[in-house]
């Protein structure tokens, strides 16, 4: 707010001046009060000024007593499991109803530390979407493999006071928390010297080292798996964003524990959301629909979606319907299940339909393509020699990023290593260093892939990005891994030497320029190759799945380019049981 706004808005509210904008005939969705009432509602320079039918305006809009609900804000997000850029990201989500994101750059930074950091917020700047980032609190996430970056607390002072950057990202490191490790606290110290927000992610943790944590001004989590961990966490003051997202989906099964006494406490999040998942189901509005299908008062729900995150994050002009907030806002007929028709940015027609109207800048992604700094990598690397024929083995279970820790019977050839069964499914893993060109390459063994033959490889790995490649053969495998170096990273699909389909992802080789319909599209036919030719089994994504088989942070057993690191007991495991 202004001087000059400020006079503005009096001069429309008291009719001296035309508003640019009046929505006559609407049902407002009042998300202070928690109820809808009848008004008319100007609009001047971008921000909501009257409830009065009486002013006047350039334009005038009859909304046929359509509901005007607040633009939808995600409490937590990386764009980056979007595969999309910025601007590409804006342009799919707004149609959705989601207005404000507030993201975490984590997976970028990982790769290309403060260099990500100014791309996202450079390529954020200028579009419909409003952008927030908060600066990424555990890049590397572990010590167990090699990230592209380290940021610690001098490189977080340098942008932590940046006006769109609302505080400290997710802090994954719970056990330095608890053990007041000084590089975790010099990075809180960040964030308390700017009056800033520390995101929380905090899974089953609880007691006394939930209240260290919280102690901390820790004031977000986003992990919570029962009504009980909600409850815990808002006794000590926290934000709990229920979450719905492409992998893991928590707002029904938190749902019970939400109350008429702590539903202010309570925020929707995304956090990583493919494509083809938000074209099919929504963004925040899927969240919402679904707290409201199972029983969720609707104006609660959209409290939650809208001014609780506002509130959360001190975003101060925005999350409701009033006079001088920003109006973003979007028309529904329904409440009982919100599909978004005409969308408003600062009072502007954005997008009809489920469509954007203007789609937005793109910005050059300079300084984070390119990242594949692989080194003397060939089949030879892959070899897997066994003491005998059992062997430690990364167990999928289907619909989750846990794994098991399993004990299983293999083949091996007569120098002792391992050779496919045609008859079992167990196959051989990867995890390439491609940051650094330090050369490690971690191999293990996997079962529940279901893959008959070929290869299928991907530069996105959580957290470290490294590249991940599974197969039938050592061949196939490193025609994958090549690939990935040619087209700058990507996840691409090799059978019999033949590349039969990439994914280019040119932007930190997580990331693309292409528009989500072309993404969508691309992903939705290497789905079909990597089912129907390569025989991957159904049951399970065979892209996000093979993603989050190098994260070292949740259980049991991943693999790693410094090798299989087992997550129960914090430490690397021989493959030889």
């Amino acid at each position: 707010m202004n001087r000059d706004l400020a006079k503005k808005l009096i001069d429309v509210c008291q009719k001296r001046k035309k508003a640019d904008l009046l929505i006559r005939n609407c049902n407002v969705v009042d998300v202070f009060n928690k109820t809808v009432f009848k008004a008319s509602v100007s609009v001047i320079d971008g921000h909501f000024a009257s409830f009065s039918d009486e002013v006047e305006a350039e334009r005038v809009i009859d909304a046929g007593g359509r509901f005007m609900v607040p633009g939808f804000i995600d409490a937590h997000c990386h764009i980056e499991s979007s595969h999309l850029s910025p601007a590409a990201f804006s342009d799919l989500i707004v149609p959705k109803g989601t207005t404000t994101v507030v993201a975490d750059p984590h997976e970028i930074c990982n790769v290309a530390g403060l260099d990500a950091m100014r791309y996202m917020l450079k390529a954020s700047q200028d579009i419909p979407l409003s952008v927030y980032l908060m600066f990424p609190s555990c890049v590397p996430a572990t010590d167990s493999e090699h990230a592209g970056a380290t940021l610690l607390a001098d490189s977080i002072s340098t942008m932590i006071g940046e006006e769109r950057v609302l505080g400290l990202g997710e802090m994954m490191n719970y056990p330095g928390i608890s053990a007041g490790l000084d590089f975790v606290l010099d990075k809180l110290e960040c964030a308390y010297g700017t009056g800033k927000i520390i995101d929380g992610h905090a899974p089953d943790v609880k007691d006394r080292d939930l209240d260290a944590y919280s102690a901390c001004q820790i004031r977000t989590d986003h992990e919570c798996a029962t009504p009980q961990e909600l409850l815990d966490r808002v006794r000590r003051g926290m934000y709990v964003a229920l979450r719905q997202g492409t992998a893991c989906k928590n707002v029904l099964g938190l749902l019970p524990g939400v109350t008429p006494e702590n539903i202010s406490r309570v925020l929707f999040c995304t956090d990583d959301c493919q494509p083809e998942t938000i074209i099919d189901e929504g963004h925040i509005q899927n969240a919402v629909n679904l707290a409201i299908g199972a029983g969720l008062k609707s104006e609660w729900a959209l409290s939650a979606a809208t001014i609780n995150a506002a509130t959360c994050y001190g975003l101060k002009d925005r999350g409701a319907i009033a006079p001088g907030l920003r109006a973003d806002f979007f028309l529904c007929d329904d409440l009982s299940h919100i599909v978004p028709d005409e969308v408003f940015i600062l009072g502007r027609l954005t997008a009809e339909g489920g469509n954007i109207l203007e789609k937005a800048r793109h910005v050059k992604p300079e300084k984070v393509s390119g990242m594949m700094n692989v080194k003397d990598f060939s089949a030879s690397r892959l070899k897997l020699r066994l003491d005998s024929d059992k062997a430690r083995v990364i167990g999928i279970i289907p619909g989750s990023v846990v794994t098991e820790n399993l004990i299983c019977d293999v083949k091996r050839d007569d120098e002792g290593c391992f050779i496919r069964d045609e008859d079992i499914d167990i196959l051989k893993i990867a995890s390439v260093e491609r940051h650094k060109g330090l050369g490690t390459v971690g191999v293990g063994l996997i079962k529940g892939y279901g893959m008959k033959s070929g290869a299928v490889a991907t530069s996105i790995s959580h957290d470290s990005h490294n590249i991940i490649v599974i197969g039938t053969n050592d061949r196939d495998m490193e025609a994958a891994v090549n690939e990935l170096v040619r087209c700058g990273g990507g996840v691409t699909i090799v059978q019999d030497g033949k590349v039969l389909m990439t994914h280019v992802l040119e932007i930190a080789g997580l990331m693309t320029d292409e528009d989500a319909q072309s993404v969508y599209r691309t992903l939705k036919e290497m789905h079909e190759v990597a089912y129907g030719k390569l025989g991957v089994s159904r049951d399970i994504d065979p892209f996000m799945t093979l993603s989050f088989m190098a994260l070292p942070v949740i259980p049991a057993l991943k693999i790693t380019d410094s090798g299989l690191f087992d997550v129960s007991a914090f430490s690397f495991t021989d493959i030889n049981p």
